[in-house]
């Protein structure tokens, strides 16, 4: 995941590291770490607290801690009033020594998410609000490269890459005056591509795309209540070519979907699912190279 698009990137610190997480931690903001374990490295720990200080020591929401020495584990704790808590330990590294690596950390309702290379890890229940964290740690034995703070408003996709079929989660759901963008290539001998925008507790389809390229159609249609709407059609002209480059923009209105690609307008679809927030899942696959997806 890149961190090109982070609300702060702090790049190559000097370890041991401490700094200001900009505006706090909020739900569904995600942490990127990118960085290298050296070969010799016997433990490394990632700190979520409130406040720096070390007389009296700030209360730690979350340590995160990979263990190489004795049986790998990553041990997972909180200090609350200069005292730990019970420790949570999993029998499963997924670090390496000498090897890069990427650990995502997403701050969910009830719990903090860990992936570390594209792979889920395990959950940490919160022991501490989310709005007393605001301090973010790395010491031991590891070298950073990047730190970056993504915003709430992110996609996320559990996968931690672009492979098809895609399926990325829109972390607070949409809003008026948002944009998705999908960049991607059009295969050599190409049937149809599909996007999905949908509420992952109905799996109902607020908004489903299907250009097909036959037929030079762009179909668009709700998945609602179990059953497919009034598909529409109309179309000026078909954007997509066999091994050609694309750009969909996908702008959210208060009343609609407005649809371009390569920067002209295609069409307007009417909201049919009112409640837009509900909408927190986007949905990819088909004939295509899947490039970058933003949410903006």
């Amino acid at each position: 995941m890149s961190v090109a698009n982070a609300k702060l990137s702090v790049l190559k610190p000097v370890i041991p590291y401490t700094g200001s997480i900009p505006g706090g931690l909020h739900l569904g903001e995600i942490i990127i770490i990118q960085g290298t374990v050296p070969a010799n490295a016997d433990r490394f720990q990632i700190d979520l607290s409130c406040g720096g200080s070390t007389r009296p020591l700030s209360d730690v929401a979350l340590r995160f801690s990979p263990c190489f020495k004795g049986s790998p584990c990553v041990r997972c704790n909180s200090l609350l009033q200069e005292s730990w808590g019970q420790e949570e330990t999993l029998q499963q590294l997924p670090y390496k020594r000498g090897a890069p690596f990427e650990t995502i950390i997403l701050v969910h309702h009830d719990a903090f998410k860990v992936a570390v290379n594209g792979t889920h890890l395990l959950e940490y229940k919160h022991r501490v609000p989310l709005n007393r964290i605001n301090t973010f740690s790395v010491s031991g034995k590891v070298q950073v490269q990047a730190i970056g703070y993504i915003p709430n408003s992110a996609i996320y996709s559990e996968s931690g890459d672009l492979s098809l079929p895609y399926q990325g989660s829109i972390l607070k759901g949409l809003s008026p005056g948002q944009h998705i963008t999908i960049k991607g290539q059009i295969s050599m001998y190409p049937h149809s591509v599909t996007v999905n925008l949908c509420n992952s507790r109905t799996d109902s389809i607020a908004l489903h795309l299907n250009p097909r390229m036959k037929s030079s159609t762009f179909l668009r249609n709700s998945y609602l209540n179990e059953s497919w709407g009034q598909e529409e059609r109309e179309l000026v002209f078909f954007p997509f070519s066999p091994g050609e480059y694309f750009e969909i923009l996908l702008l959210c209105q208060a009343h609609q979907f407005k649809v371009a690609v390569n920067g002209l307008h295609l069409f307007e679809f009417k909201h049919r699912v009112q409640d837009l927030s509900a909408i927190d899942r986007l949905e990819i696959m088909g004939d295509l190279e899947l490039m970058d997806v933003k949410l903006w």
